[in-house]
């Protein structure tokens, strides 16, 4: 997909300040740091439109980018280590959980994990309970670059055999350094709005 216009509409915390317009809706989930305002950055070919930060837990509202006003990517807050309190923690929790689960336009969440490590005991978890639900996942292993390239299909080995990855779950690789896989994540991405 050509990129001409993306903007972020909302941060929000719950679901009456969600957008109204029934657009197609694809959520990014994956713990603190993996990637995902790079991810968003580099797909919609813009440099800071998701703010990153070096600081893990830097999401903390649902944020709802527009892009080309076709579809919304809805990026959710990363769990892992963020350095917040535990009740901050189930309070964005709780807000993630009454988005993925009560949320019609939601056509599948991409879910992150770092390539160079075998997904964390919370990537396991987020995938299982998006299989519970039957939340479409599209599985996107990022910052490839960072490993030669000979050593891809052991790495990805190892992220399918964590997940126990079912097989209508695409893995795609992925850099937000040098692009690698966008059109692949662009497809699949497309392929579920559709349906």
């Amino acid at each position: 997909m050509k990129v001409t216009k993306a903007d972020i509409v909302i941060s929000a915390v719950k679901p009456e300040q969600y957008p109204v317009d029934q657009l197609p809706e694809i959520g990014l989930a994956g713990r603190s740091n993996v990637g995902k305002s790079s991810f968003i950055n580099k797909m919609i070919a813009r440099k800071n439109l998701a703010r990153t930060s070096s600081r893990p837990g830097k999401t903390q509202t649902l944020n709802f980018y527009i892009i080309n006003d076709q579809l919304y990517f809805v990026d959710v807050p990363g769990y892992g280590f963020a350095k917040v309190s535990k009740s901050e923690r189930e309070a964005w929790g709780k807000m993630i959980e009454r988005y993925i689960m009560e949320r019609p336009q939601l056509k599948a969440v991409v879910l992150l994990v770092d390539l160079r490590h075998a997904p964390s005991v919370d990537d396991v978890l987020m995938y299982e309970w998006l299989k519970h639900y039957e939340i479409p996942v599209i599985i996107v292993a990022t910052k490839c670059d960072k490993i030669p390239k000979g050593k891809w299909q052991k790495h990805l080995k190892v992220v399918k055999e964590t997940l126990k990855k079912k097989p209508e779950d695409p893995l795609l690789l992925f850099s937000s350094e040098t692009g690698y896989g966008k059109d692949a994540a662009w497809g699949s991405i497309i392929e579920h709005m559709k349906r």
